[in-house]
């Protein structure tokens, strides 16, 4: 800053403060105004809340993205593993530090939704929060049973954004891969 003083004060001769001030306060009225257009939401229709407000029936939001985008598929909801393996007893590794396990499929967390085409079994979307969602040993049997099928198993985290393209393009594919 002091090269950059003593440059302004050789060409203005002594009006540099107000020069210095007058930068600096344009300065920070455009990183304020950054800062405001990143923190506001995105306008659009059809996305889910980011910083708005909170959705408060992921479900809801869910079904109506699965109702309307994938019409053509039968949509059910909080599926046991039970009713898509029976009640199965397998051995999986769920950790990479424990060894193979024994596992019920009726320990499993039920699928969110199920979509199915003509009575097969497609995909399976679960929702779920954060770090529980991803090593809860629940969600970890359902994924496993759900990969033994040779099911795409798709989760959505709630604590994300998620909006309706993202969903849409994510489940479309695991479904055409």
């Amino acid at each position: 800053m002091g090269l950059f003083k003593n440059l302004l004060e050789s060409i203005l001769g002594g009006a540099e403060d107000a020069v210095l001030d007058t930068v600096k306060e344009k300065v920070s009225d455009q990183v304020q105004e950054k800062i405001n257009r990143s923190s506001q939401p995105k306008s659009s229709s059809n996305a889910a809340p980011q910083s708005g407000p909170v959705v408060h029936d992921w479900n809801a939001y869910f079904r109506e993205i699965l109702k309307t985008n994938f019409s053509s598929y039968t949509v059910r909801e909080n599926v046991p593993v039970t009713e898509l393996v029976g009640y199965a007893n397998d051995e999986f590794k769920l950790y990479k530090d424990r060894p193979t396990q024994a596992y019920k499929a009726e320990w499993g967390t039920p699928y969110t939704f199920v979509l199915e085409l003509m009575g097969t079994v497609k995909a399976v979307v679960m929702l779920g929060s954060g770090h529980s969602h991803s090593s809860n040993v629940k969600y970890l049997i359902s994924r496993m049973y759900a990969k033994k099928l040779g099911v795409p198993y798709i989760n959505f985290y709630t604590q994300m954004p998620n909006e309706r393209d993202y969903v849409v393009l994510r489940i479309q594919k695991f479904l055409y891969l």
